[in-house]
Formats: C-alpha cells, structure tokens, sequence
C-alpha cells in the first residue's frame, strides 16, 4: 500500500474543496486498485460530487437546513453552532474508496472528490490518500 497526506486550506468559512487534480496526481502510474480518500478530522468529510455548477454551493446550504449552526447543540465548544460539525460526518462520511484503473480514477463526467469542511475555526484540514494495489 502507498500512502500519502495533502494539506488543503479550506479558511475560516463553511467550504467544499475540490481535491481531484491532487488524488490523481497521487494514482497516476499507479496501475489498477483503489483509492481511499480518508479526512482524519471529526468536522470534516469527503464527498463525490459535480463542481463549478452550484451543487459544492447547494451542499452547504442543504448542511445548514439540516444542522442548523443554532444553540440545539450538546456540543458547545468552538463557535456557535459549532456542535453541528461533530454531527456532519454521519450524513458526509469522513471518507471514499474509489477504483483506479490504469491509474486513472473511474469517476464520471461531472464528479468529483471533493473535502467538506463546514467548521471555520480550523482553516487548514489534513487528507490521505491510500492506494490499494488490485
């Protein structure tokens, strides 16, 4: 297994960051097997999905319909609302194994990997790839 950890600076506001160019930089020659993309933060997750269009936007804001940044939360730490990030990566998992195939990622036309990371109070997060040869 091959492994490697980027570090994405994300700011101090809710964002969606698209890490595809990164990961198949990671994969490139790598021959076929998976790829998994793994966020070792509990306010953070990884999704797959279309970019540049809206949707990264849409996410967010579907995120803060369903996890209001209100005082419901137990978890009061950080800013306000903050406990609604510890929640986040039930519905955004903190990771994806995707396959690779001649070191090529197999996503489709309009997907891709992108870091959700809906906390501001941390601006930097830490991604790994891992390449599991097939």
């Amino acid at each position: 297994m091959r492994t490697e950890v980027i570090t994405v600076r994300t700011g101090g506001r809710p964002a969606v960051a698209d890490i595809t160019d990164q990961a198949a930089r990671f994969v490139a020659g790598q021959g076929d097997g998976l790829l998994n993309v793994f966020v070792p933060h509990a306010t953070a997750g990884v999704a797959i999905l279309e970019t540049g269009a809206g949707s990264d936007d849409d996410l967010l804001t579907a995120l803060d319909d369903l996890l209001p940044t209100d005082d419901r939360w137990r978890h009061r730490h950080g800013s306000p609302g903050h406990g609604r990030d510890h929640v986040m990566p039930a519905f955004v998992p903190p990771h994806a194994t995707l396959p690779v195939l001649n070191g090529r990622i197999t996503l489709g036309t309009w997907q891709s990997i992108c870091l959700v990371d809906p906390n501001g109070d941390n601006p930097e997060r830490q991604v790994r790839f891992s390449f599991l040869p097939g």
